[in-house]
């Protein structure tokens, strides 16, 4: 923690930072909902970048898991790796040849 005002001075600059990136990456999240891409799935994997990258921000300044030990990092990455394992696995499913497209 902050011991002198200097320091606390410091960190609130930092969380307006984050606070001002934030917003800032919310208004691309919304210019990418209008911009089509080469394919739909393409429009999802970007936004879900975007949104990953907004979501870190928040857990590691805001919840302050920049600072937490390192079994708290070791289930952040098996969390990271899950979720990333369920966005290839949308990916596939999105490519599958055997959907019906006519309903």
């Amino acid at each position: 923690m902050a011991d002198n005002p200097e320091a606390i001075y410091g960190a609130i600059r930092k969380i307006k930072l984050i606070g001002w990136l934030l917003a800032v990456f919310t208004v691309i999240t919304v210019a990418l909902s209008y911009v089509e891409l080469a394919s739909h799935s393409w429009n999802i994997i970007v936004g879900m970048i975007v949104a990953t990258f907004k979501a870190s921000l928040v857990a590691l300044i805001f919840m302050h898991l920049n600072h937490e030990a390192k079994l708290v990092y070791k289930i952040l990455a098996f969390t990271v790796a899950f979720a990333l394992a369920l966005f290839i696995l949308f990916y596939f499913s999105n490519t599958d040849p055997l959907v019906y497209k006519d309903f």
